[in-house]
């Protein structure tokens, strides 16, 4: 029970660190011909999720929320960046995308890539839809703009983030077999 516990803890900690590094860096932004960068920042919270479950993808969900809010205001990059310092619009939906890729992984879990798959899909889709509908509340403007925002960038991030939470997942339970032969505490 402690040493499940303390991989939670160990898991939530490496893995948000990863979200912040990827946000700091900028790495975690994919250039795109929209003129609008893919994310893949919400791709280690639906890791998290999928490996330690509901709990641990709130908490990566929540520091990669609040992270996005600072750098909102620390560090903006564009005019619409202001639009996240607003905890509803950055922190509120990014709390959603690990509880709802958990469920859809445990309802599909007997087919594991099926399962990645669509895990990484949903939790990006979670992640766009969710963003854009509050901005679309607190900006009622806005609401014509969000259909072909999530055709050219929320669906080519769902297609990124589900190849990318199979390799990821399907790597770790690799090494995690692996560990187990050798009779390491993995």
């Amino acid at each position: 029970m402690v040493q499940e516990r303390t991989r939670k803890i160990v898991i939530t900690g490496v893995l948000s660190a990863i979200s912040i590094f990827l946000g700091v860096t900028r790495l975690g932004f994919i250039p795109w011909f929209s003129g609008v960068s893919l994310t893949i920042m919400h791709v280690p919270v639906i890791i998290g999720a999928v490996l330690e479950g509901p709990v641990v993808g709130f908490a990566i969900g929540l520091i990669f929320g609040v992270f996005s809010l600072i750098q909102a205001a620390v560090a903006p990059t564009g005019p619409t960046v202001v639009l996240f310092t607003n905890p509803l619009i950055s922190v509120l939906p990014r709390l959603f995308i690990g509880p709802i890729s958990w469920l859809f992984y445990r309802a599909l879990k007997n087919w594991r890539i099926p399962a990645l798959i669509v895990s990484g899909i949903v939790g990006s889709l979670t992640n766009t839809i969710l963003v854009l509908g509050m901005i679309g509340v607190l900006d009622s403007a806005f609401w014509a703009a969000i259909p072909p925002i999530i055709l050219g960038n929320g669906l080519p991030e769902a297609v990124a983030a589900s190849v990318l939470v199979v390799s990821i997942v399907s790597i770790w339970h690799q090494i995690g077999q692996k560990g187990k032969k050798k009779g390491s505490a993995f």
